[in-house]
């Protein structure tokens, strides 16, 4: 017996029109309009990472941590501290 991966749940969220529909009325509530503009304009270019961040926000929506609706700028300290560090790297020609 195996268990589906965690590719395969989000999958089938974004298939299900009720989830989606549930999830954007979620997002309409807790964050701003700038906000939800600035995490749209990111969907259509990293889908993985905007995916992450509605999973983020959500979460702590559902757990009641959140007083306020977010900001655009609250959700580019959020957008930071999910991305992960870019590389730099340093090439020496002899």
């Amino acid at each position: 017996m195996s268990f589906p991966e965690s590719d395969d749940f989000q999958d089938d969220n974004q298939n299900n029109p009720d989830v989606s529909a549930q999830k954007e009325q979620i997002l309409k509530q807790i964050l701003t309009p700038e906000a939800r503009m600035r995490l749209n304009n990111i969907k259509m270019v990293k889908r993985e990472l905007s995916d992450l961040v509605e999973q983020y926000l959500i979460g702590m929506a559902s757990q009641g941590k959140m007083r306020s609706q977010v900001t655009d700028d609250q959700l580019k300290q959020i957008l930071l501290s999910i991305q992960q560090p870019k590389r730099d790297f340093k090439i020496n020609r002899i």
